[in-house]
C-alpha cells in the first residue's frame, strides 16, 4: 500500500482546502427537497467554476487531467469542510466515467459539458420491481425499430429522475439462454413522452428516490452506449466506478462521525459510561480499518488504472459501520433522540437503514467477493 502524497499531490490538497475554506457553505440545505436541489446545483456551479468537477476527465472534455488519487484528495478535503456534494453525483462518480469508457466521439461531446456544470442532472435506471439485487433479470424491453428502439417497461429506487435530464437505462432486447446477453444500454431524455416518474416518500420524509414507468418510450439508436445488445459490459462499468469512487473519503466520513459521537457523549453527560466508550472505540478501530483498505484500493487504482474489488469490500465496510454508529449516537441521546430532531442524529439513524441496501445490498457484495475475489462456488 502507497500511504505518501507527492509534493504535487500535497500542494493540490492544500489548495483545495483554502479555497473550501473560503467558499464552502455554511448553511445547512435542510430537509425541504426543492432547497436541496435548489442549493446543490448552484454549489457544483461554483465547483465547476473554480475547476473542481470532473478533477480526472481529460481536459479535452471539460475536466482538470487529474489523478484517481487527486479525486480522492478532493472527498477528503470536502469532508474534512463539511462541505455538501455536487448534485450530480451520480452524472459525475458514474454517468460521465462510463460515457468517457465506452461512448463515442459524439457522445462525449454532447454529454458531459452539461453534466459537469450541472446544467443537467442523470440518473441511474437499473433496479426494477422484481430485479434488484439479481440485475440479470430486468424485464423493461427496448424492441428494435431500425432507426430507434421502443422502450416497455419500469425501474425503481431511482435518485433524483424528478429532476434528471438523462437516465442511464439498462433494457432487454430479446430473451436469452443466459440473462446477461442481449442487454442495451441505452440514454434516455427523461423528457420523452411516455416517461411518468413517481416520488418514493423515504423513511425520513424526504422523496430523492423515484419510480420511473416507460409506455412506448423512443430513442434513438445514436443514445445507445457501447453496442446493441452488450449492454452487461458497459453496466459493470458503471457500477465499478459506483462502488470505487466512494474510497478514502468514506474512512475520512467515518472517522468524523466516531470523533462526534465521543463528543456527543461528553456533551449528553455519557462519556464515563464503559458500555457507550467501548462502543465509540471500537467505532474509531473500525474507521481506522476501513482507511487502511482505502489506501488499498487506491493503490490497485493507481497501479491497474480502474477500480477493482476493493470498492466492494469499503461499501460493505462503511454502510454496516455506518449504521452502528447512527445507533450509538441514538442510544447516546436516550429516549429525546427519537422526538425532534434539533441535532439531526434521528434523521441520519433513518437515513443510514439504506446504506446496506443502496449500490449494492450487503448480501450482495458478500457474494460478490466470496465469487469473484476469493473463488468460492456459489450459493444455492
Amino acid at each position: 500500500m502507497d500511504f505518501d502524497l507527492s509534493q504535487t499531490e500535497k500542494a493540490f490538497r492544500d489548495e483545495v482546502r483554502a479555497w473550501l475554506k473560503a467558499n464552502a457553505p455554511r448553511d445547512r440545505d435542510g430537509h425541504d427537497m426543492k432547497t436541496f436541489i435548489d442549493n446543490r446545483r448552484a454549489w457544483q456551479r461554483k465547483l465547476h467554476e473554480a475547476g473542481y468537477v470532473g478533477i480526472t476527465w481529460p481536459e479535452e472534455y471539460g475536466g482538470r487531467g487529474g489523478s484517481f488519487l487527486d479525486q480522492l484528495i478532493f472527498n477528503d478535503e470536502m469532508i474534512l469542510a463539511h462541505a455538501p456534494e455536487p448534485i450530480n453525483v451520480i452524472g459525475l462518480g458514474m454517468g460521465g466515467p462510463v460515457v468517457i469508457a465506452h461512448g463515442t466521439e459524439e457522445q462525449k461531446k454532447r454529454y458531459l459539458a452539461p453534466l459537469l456544470s450541472a446544467e443537467e442532472i442523470w440518473c441511474q435506471g437499473f433496479s426494477e420491481p422484481n430485479a434488484g439485487s439479481d440485475l440479470s433479470g430486468l424485464q423493461t424491453r427496448a424492441e428494435d425499430k431500425g432507426d430507434y428502439y421502443i422502450v416497455n417497461g419500469q425501474k425503481v429506487w431511482t435518485t433524483l429522475a424528478h429532476v434528471a435530464k438523462w437516465c442511464m437505462l439498462l433494457a432487454r432486447e430479446r430473451k436469452e439462454a443466459n440473462p446477461r446477453d442481449a442487454l442495451t444500454y441505452l440514454l434516455v431524455d427523461m423528457e420523452s413522452p411516455g416517461i411518468e416518474v413517481r416520488p418514493l416518500v423515504q423513511i425520513t420524509g424526504d422523496a430523492e428516490f423515484n419510480e420511473i414507468f416507460f409506455k412506448d418510450v423512443k430513442v434513438p439508436k445514436s443514445q445507445i452506449l457501447g453496442e446493441a445488445g452488450k449492454g452487461w459490459a458497459v453496466a459493470m462499468t458503471t457500477l465499478l466506478h459506483e462502488r470505487g469512487t466512494l474510497g478514502l473519503a468514506l474512512a475520512t466520513r467515518a472517522q468524523i462521525t466516531a470523533s462526534e459521537l465521543a463528543e456527543r457523549a461528553r456533551k449528553l453527560g455519557r462519556g464515563s459510561d464503559p458500555l457507550v466508550r467501548q462502543k465509540i472505540a471500537q467505532h474509531t478501530i473500525e474507521a481506522r480499518a476501513l482507511q487502511l483498505n482505502g489506501y488499498r484500493a487506491v493503490t490497485a487504482v493507481k497501479r491497474n488504472g480502474i477500480p477493482g474489488p476493493e470498492g466492494s469490500i469499503l461499501k460493505l465496510m462503511w454502510s454496516e459501520l455506518n449504521q452502528r454508529m447512527a445507533e450509538t449516537a441514538v442510544d447516546i441521546g436516550g429516549p429525546a433522540s427519537q422526538v425532534g430532531d434539533g441535532d439531526g442524529w434521528k434523521y441520519e439513524f433513518l437515513r443510514s437503514r439504506a446504506n446496506t441496501i443502496e449500490a449494492g445490498t450487503s448480501e450482495v457484495l458478500r457474494n460478490i467477493l466470496a465469487e469473484r475475489v476469493l473463488g468460492l462456488p456459489r450459493s444455492r
